[in-house]
C-alpha cells in the first residue's frame, strides 16, 4: 500500500527505504530515505481525525500567510502529490501526507534541561506570534471541544453514574479530587462567560516531542499541527506545564516521582513571553499560572473518565492503567497547586529580566 502512496507522490518505492519512525501515539509515521532524500510519511489517524481534510484546510491557509510574511520562518508542511492534492487517500480509505524532512534536526521525547524548556516554549510562542494578525476563525476544528473542561466535567458526571460498582469503589479518592478542585471549573467557565481573554492560533499539542532542535538543542520549530486550530493560550502553556515540569511522566507509578522543578517553570514563563509577551493582555498574564492548573486537572479527569468507562478510549495495557494515570496527574495537580505562589513570584522575575 505505500508503494501506492509514494506513486502518488511521484516517487518510486524500489528507489528508497521506508522504515517506522518517531514516537507518536496518534499517526503511522515512516522515514523514508533513498536518492540523497529524506522524507517523513505519515497516515492520519481517521478514528481520531475525522475529518482529515480539515487538517489540509489549516495547513494550507497557515503556510500561505507564513510564506508570504514570514518567508524565512521554518514551517514544516506537506509536500503535494503529482495532482496537487495534500492528502491522498488509500483503497483503504486512509489518509497520508509526506514532508520533508528537517536535515540536522533531531526530536527529544524527555526534558531534561531548562535549555530545552526555554527553547521549546520560544518556539510554540513564537508560532502563536507570528500568527497574531491572521484570523483564527478562518480555520476548521480539527478535534471538536478538544480542551473543553466543562464537556470534560459532563462526561466524567455521566461515567460515574453508569460505572460499575466496583470500579467506583477503587476510585472513590480519585472521584472526590476532582470535586475537591472544582473551583478549577468555576474560573474555566467564568473566563469564557466573560470573553476575558483572546482567541489566537495555538498548537493545542505542546509536548517536547513536538519540537525540533538542532545539534546545539536551539529550537528550530514546531511540528505535528494537525491540532492546530483556533484556542486560547492556557491550551499551549497548561500544556507545557502538565508534561515539562515533573520528570516523571503520566505513566509513572511511582508517584514519590512526581514532583515540580522550579527551574523548568521558570524556563517555559521566559521562553514563551519572549516571544508572546509583547502581546499578551492583562488577563492572560493574570490567568498564566491556572492554564497549568486547568490542564493538568482536566487530563486527570479524562483518564479517570476513561476508567470509569471501562478504557474505552485510552485503552488499557494492564488492569488498572487509567486510574494510575489518573492518580499521577491528581499528584502533579496537588504538588502545583501547593506552589502557585511561587509561580507567581517566578512570572514577575522572568517579565522583569525580560523587558527590564
Amino acid at each position: 500500500m505505500l508503494e501506492k502512496i509514494l506513486q502518488s507522490f511521484g516517487m518510486n518505492a524500489a528507489d528508497y527505504q521506508i522504515q517506522f519512525f518517531g514516537s507518536g501515539l496518534i499517526n503511522h509515521t515512516f522515514k523514508v530515505s533513498g536518492r540523497g532524500e529524506v522524507y517523513i510519511l505519515q497516515q492520519i489517524n481517521s478514528d481520531v481525525f475525522k475529518s482529515p481534510e480539515y487538517i489540509a484546510n489549516n495547513l494550507t491557509l497557515i503556510q500561505d500567510y507564513l510564506n508570504k510574511l514570514y518567508p524565512d520562518y521554518l514551517f514544516v508542511g506537506p509536500i503535494p502529490s503529482i495532482t496537487g492534492d495534500f492528502l491522498v487517500e488509500s483503497d483503504g480509505g486512509k489518509y497520508y501526507r509526506l514532508f520533508p524532512f528537517v536535515k540536522g534536526s533531531q526530536t527529544i521525547n524527555f526534558i531534561s534541561n531548562e535549555k530545552q524548556a526555554f527553547e521549546a516554549a520560544k518556539q510554540f510562542g513564537k508560532f502563536t506570534y507570528l500568527l497574531k494578525d491572521f484570523d483564527p476563525t478562518v480555520l476548521k476544528y480539527t478535534l471538536t471541544d478538544f480542551h473543553n473542561l466543562e464537556l470534560r466535567f459532563q462526561q466524567f458526571e455521566a461515567a460515574s453514574k453508569n460505572a460499575t460498582s466496583e470500579r467506583i469503589a477503587e476510585a472513590f479518592e480519585e472521584i472526590k479530587e476532582v470535586y475537591k478542585h472544582n473551583n478549577i471549573l468555576q474560573t474555566y467557565l467564568t473566563i469564557l462567560a466573560n470573553k476575558e481573554v483572546p482567541v489566537r492560533v495555538i498548537h493545542h499539542d505542546t509536548k517536547i516531542s513536538n519540537v525540533l532542535f538542532d545539534e546545539q538543542q536551539n529550537g528550530l520549530c514546531v511540528i505535528d499541527l494537525d491540532t492546530v486550530m483556533p484556542g486560547y493560550f492556557f491550551s499551549d502553556v497548561g500544556d507545557m506545564m502538565r508534561t515539562y515540569l515533573s520528570p516523571a511522566n503520566e505513566e509513572e507509578t511511582d508517584f514519590t516521582k512526581i514532583h515540580i522543578r522550579e527551574v523548568i517553570f521558570s524556563a517555559i514563563c521566559k521562553g514563551y513571553l519572549s516571544e508572546l509577551g509583547s502581546i499578551f493582555t492583562e488577563k492572560e498574564k493574570q490567568y498564566f499560572v491556572f492554564s497549568g492548573e486547568l490542564m493538568i486537572y482536566m487530563q486527570a479527569v479524562r483518564f479517570l473518565t476513561d476508567y470509569l468507562n471501562n478504557d474505552i478510549y485510552y485503552g488499557s495495557k494492564y488492569p488498572g492503567h487509567n486510574l494510575n494515570r489518573a492518580k499521577n496527574q491528581f499528584k502533579l495537580l496537588n504538588e502545583y497547586v501547593r506552589g502557585v505562589g511561587k509561580f507567581k513570584k517566578l512570572i514577575a522575575q522572568a517579565e522583569n529580566e525580560l523587558y527590564s
